[in-house]
Order: C-alpha cells, then structure tokens, then sequence
C-alpha cells in the first residue's frame, strides 16, 4: 500500500510540476467533472492536453483510492467492534 501511495504521488508530482511551471490554472470543479475540463480548460492549453488530462485522471484515481480504504477501514472497524 505504501508502495502504491509513492508511485502514485510521483507520477502526481511530475505532472503537476509541468503545470506549474507553465502557469497552467484551473479549478478543483474542472478536476471532478471531465466534461468541464474538455470544455473550458483543454481548449485554452491544447499543448499541455496530456499532462493536465494525466494530472485529472491521477488526481481522481487518488480520491477513489481513498474513499474505497476509508470504507474498507471503517468496515473492518465495525465488523472488529460486532465480534467483540
């Protein structure tokens, strides 16, 4: 798991850092929605299409990722204080 969460932050960072460094801006609702980001953030930055697209995708996997452990831990929790 530890393993999975510094791939993922690497890849995360580099990307991210191509963004900075070219001053590329967009909100957190572009993130969360593609359609939005297809709409009104690509066209503006068509030639940073892959990292911005490489930066959303990683950025959403990560929030699923979490939410997926948050419910498995809680599971556990419950099922750990049933047996009790």
């Amino acid at each position: 798991m530890l393993f999975v969460n510094v791939y993922f932050r690497v890849k995360v960072m580099k990307s991210y850092k191509v963004l900075v460094r070219n001053r590329i801006e967009f909100e957190t609702k572009h993130l969360l929605n593609p359609q939005k980001m297809k709409n009104e953030v690509l066209p503006k930055y068509p030639k940073f299409r892959k990292e911005i697209e490489t930066f959303s995708n990683h950025i959403r996997y990560s929030i699923k990722m979490a939410t997926v452990l948050i419910v498995l831990i809680t599971l556990f929790g419950a099922v750990l204080m049933y047996f009790r």
